[in-house]
């Protein structure tokens, strides 16, 4: 079978039986739909000086969980599998993730796993379990992601190359630092310093706008921590319920000031790239017959997936690559999308695959994006979730994308429908 005929194949597969196509086919109801009945997130804070600074990513994932038991009214029995993306845990997490979901309140008969695919871990995690569901392996799954980079974040999360690796160029590649790759991605594609910084001033804007309006509030479950004071030196309990990297009175003009990060005549500087963050979300999925069964209510569907590679030195590109093969998996145009969810790892590469894809900015992440509340590299495919949904809810349209550049050249992005 030629790969156009594959294509086909899956496309067609997102057709309703009816012979309805597009928008038509993908809203449409079906028993063995997989929906979303809850998608929740911690607030987003600043690595090293936020409010989640002193917590554990597997402490802070556990209050997300207990959340989601809570808000989702789940028995915690029924769910048969979570996955858990992240990046920096040492062993992957795989043994404080587990432990994350037994004190949250899962049995011993809910089992879990960590995975890392860099900065869609988290997607990948919700994509593995809707999957897993799709196939009979489970019937209810949770996938979510987390990351405390004040703890995990710095060169240690590199690890050195063989010779093998290091001789060969590409493979060389892929351990350039992001912010050098970021660069290398500006100059290449001519995305200019006043072009990123107007981008990346409206993420602030939009986000600010957004958080004063408490349109964060439904998608963030508050959180209790110890967190220690450094002028004092005295713990306390705070609770931490709002993404503390939102900045008022960000402009164009005023990130225009801060200095290259990365090369003296270089455009990338902290103010149009992500914040380094802590946090996590987590999204609990099922068939649509099985919602029903369970007396869940359905707030989403989750429509289809894409993963690709691009050359690792422009690891930016990925979206502009990933989401016409998730559009296309789907059945529907860039056009039926009303709202995108593309993480701002960096403006430069964010604007470039929003222009280049030739969509509106007004459907771009209507409530800012990482570059305003924070990139926890694992928790951002997840958290897109929560933030797409209810948006979708609050402006009652129907269809999200939300995608992401990852690590080493690749891109992911998937589609979903607002129930």
């Amino acid at each position: 079978m030629s790969s156009a005929q594959q294509r086909l194949t899956q496309v067609t597969s997102h057709f309703a039986p009816g012979g309805k196509k597009g928008v038509a086919a993908i809203t449409e109801k079906h028993p063995d739909d997989i929906v979303v009945t809850c998608a929740l997130r911690s607030a987003l804070t600043k690595g090293g000086k936020g409010g989640f600074k002193d917590t554990a990513a597997a402490d802070i994932l556990a209050g997300v969980f207990k959340g989601l038991i809570e808000k989702s009214g789940i028995d915690p029995s029924v769910v048969e599998d979570v996955a858990v993306g992240s990046v920096l845990a040492p062993g992957g997490g795989a043994t404080e993730f587990r432990a994350a979901a037994l004190v949250a309140g899962f049995p011993e008969s809910t089992a879990v796993k960590s995975l890392n695919r860099q900065c869609s871990s988290g997607l990948q995690a919700i994509v593995d379990i809707a999957n897993a569901i799709k196939s009979g392996m489970i019937e209810v799954g949770i996938g979510a992601g987390v990351e405390s980079m004040s703890s995990q974040y710095g060169p240690g999360a590199v690890t050195e190359f063989s010779d093998l690796l290091e001789n060969h160029q590409e493979s060389a590649n892929c351990k350039v630092p992001m912010g050098v790759l970021s660069e290398n991605m500006a100059k290449d594609r001519g995305v200019s310093r006043a072009v990123q910084d107007a981008f990346a001033a409206s993420s602030y804007q939009k986000a600010v706008k957004a958080q004063k309006a408490g349109l964060f509030d439904e998608e963030i479950y508050p959180l209790q921590v110890k967190w220690t004071d450094p002028k004092s030196g005295e713990e306390k309990t705070i609770t931490v319920k709002a993404d503390d990297g939102i900045r008022d009175g960000i402009t164009a003009e005023s990130l225009g000031k801060i200095r290259p990060a990365f090369a003296k005549d270089g455009s990338i500087h902290a103010g149009n790239a992500s914040q380094i963050s802590d946090g996590a979300a987590a999204v609990l999925l099922m068939k649509r017959s099985t919602a029903e069964r369970l007396g869940q209510k359905i707030i989403g569907k989750y429509v289809a997936a894409s993963v690709v590679g691009v050359k690792p030195l422009l690891m930016g590109v990925g979206p502009w690559k990933a989401i016409p093969v998730a559009l296309e998996k789907a059945g529907i145009t860039k056009d039926d999308v009303d709202i995108y969810e593309i993480n701002e790892a960096f403006a430069s590469q964010c604007v470039w695959c929003v222009n280049e894809l030739g969509l509106p900015q007004e459907k771009i992440n209507p409530k800012g994006g990482a570059i305003a509340f924070g990139h926890p590299l694992g928790c951002t495919g997840s958290r897109q979730i929560s933030t797409l949904l209810t948006e979708l809810k609050r402006t009652d349209k129907k269809i999200g994308v939300t995608s992401m550049c990852v690590g080493t050249g690749m891109g992911m992005a998937a589609v979903w429908v607002r129930e």
